[in-house]
């Protein structure tokens, strides 16, 4: 069972907002996650992000691999 840290879409019709999750990489997008991570909302300006670092790390070290957008957000917010 391999781990993905992804994005889970929230939020109405053209008003998304999305969680950071880890979650088993055959669940589907909105499926039941392992863990909350954090949140990104793309409809202010600027984006609002907000993740919880210590966890984040924790699931890579485990051998858990972000998606391209997820790594993007750490990448930018983390460093």
């Amino acid at each position: 069972m391999a781990v993905k840290l992804k994005l889970t879409r929230l939020g109405s019709k053209k008003h998304p907002f999305y969680r950071v999750v880890a979650a088993n990489d055959e669940t589907r997008r909105d499926g039941r996650p392992l863990q909350l991570l954090g949140y990104y909302n793309p409809m202010t300006n600027p984006a609002e992000v907000k993740l919880d670092a210590d966890k984040i790390k924790e699931w890579l070290a485990r051998g858990a691999e972000p998606t391209d957008t997820v790594r993007a957000l750490i990448k930018a917010h983390l460093s």
